[in-house]
């Protein structure tokens, strides 16, 4: 059986999270204390939905709203871990703190920890981080949710959770502008600022690496030809110990000054490299349309 925990900090979208599972196929249940959450694993394994199959797979969100029950979490998944019949991935959701403190403006809600921190959400905050960070170590996967939109975090917890042919890893190449932050799930960064800069070509500036006038003047470098080539050398290399190390996703980010140009050429034709290798390759350009 498929069980997936779901947690992480309040307000980065765990909500949107679970109902993308549910839409998915998996039987789903919210703000699940720890200390449940093992013998709730056993009934599932038990049970047989509404056309008398057995239940797969199962997400179920644990957070803080639990209060001092939250804190046995650590000691669940550890049992989990060596529960046979169950194969536990953990995933958790963060963003930064001033992203989650304008979502707690606008939507006025209370976070769990206000009481504790005398009103002070952005005591509040730090408490929670502080809180979490054994469990964030310890997690399958992160999602950094300060930046994407709803769509986009719906299409990544998909991506992840989807039933995909046979076991192998999926290669996100993302790009992204450093001025908008550097996205936090990315496995390997890489920094593009230093190569031909197509925003100072007047009929450039307003194209994007997805034209391909913007990526052969990009690529009309030997900077940045080797730049790509020494990449796909070490990243080729790093995949089947990917692989055999279990991972199932390896997020590729590349980075410019703004996200339109340079690191959309490299991320555009990583993906496409990638692919004519056999990989599983989804491309994501997240600041695309950022003004």
């Amino acid at each position: 059986m498929e069980f997936i925990i779901v947690t992480g900090i309040s307000g980065s979208g765990k909500s949107s999270c679970i109902q993308v599972l549910e839409d998915i196929g998996f039987f789903c249940i919210d703000n699940m204390p720890p200390q449940l959450i093992s013998n709730f694993a056993e009934i599932c394994s038990e049970s047989r939905n509404d056309n008398g199959e057995k239940i797969s797979k199962v997400a179920i969100v644990t957070d803080i709203r639990g209060g001092a029950l939250f804190l046995k979490l650590s000691e669940c998944i550890a049992k989990l871990k060596n529960t046979d019949g169950i194969k536990l991935k953990v995933l958790f959701l963060e963003a930064t703190k001033e992203v989650l403190m304008k979502r707690y403006s606008e939507t006025r809600r209370k976070h769990p920890l206000d009481d504790a921190s005398g009103g002070d959400l952005s005591k509040a905050i730090d408490a929670e981080i502080e809180l979490l960070s054994d469990i964030r170590a310890h997690a399958d996967y992160i999602i950094d949710s300060s930046l994407l939109t709803s769509t986009q975090l719906k299409e990544q917890i998909a991506e992840l959770f989807l039933e995909k042919p046979g076991d192998r890893m999926i290669i996100s190449c993302m790009s992204f502008g450093f001025k908008y932050g550097v996205p936090g799930e990315a496995d390997l960064v890489f920094d593009v600022r230093c190569l031909p800069n197509p925003f100072y070509v007047p009929e450039l500036k307003h194209k994007t690496g997805l034209d391909e006038d913007v990526r052969d003047y990009v690529m009309n470098s030997d900077a940045s030809v080797t730049f790509e080539n020494k990449i796909y050398d070490m990243i080729d290399f790093l995949i089947p110990l990917y692989v055999r190390e279990g991972k199932s996703r390896l997020v590729i980010a590349f980075g410019c000054t703004g996200g339109k140009h340079r690191s959309i050429t490299f991320a555009h034709r990583a993906a496409e490299h990638f692919s004519i290798e056999g990989s599983s390759v989804r491309e994501v350009h997240r600041d695309i349309d950022k003004k």
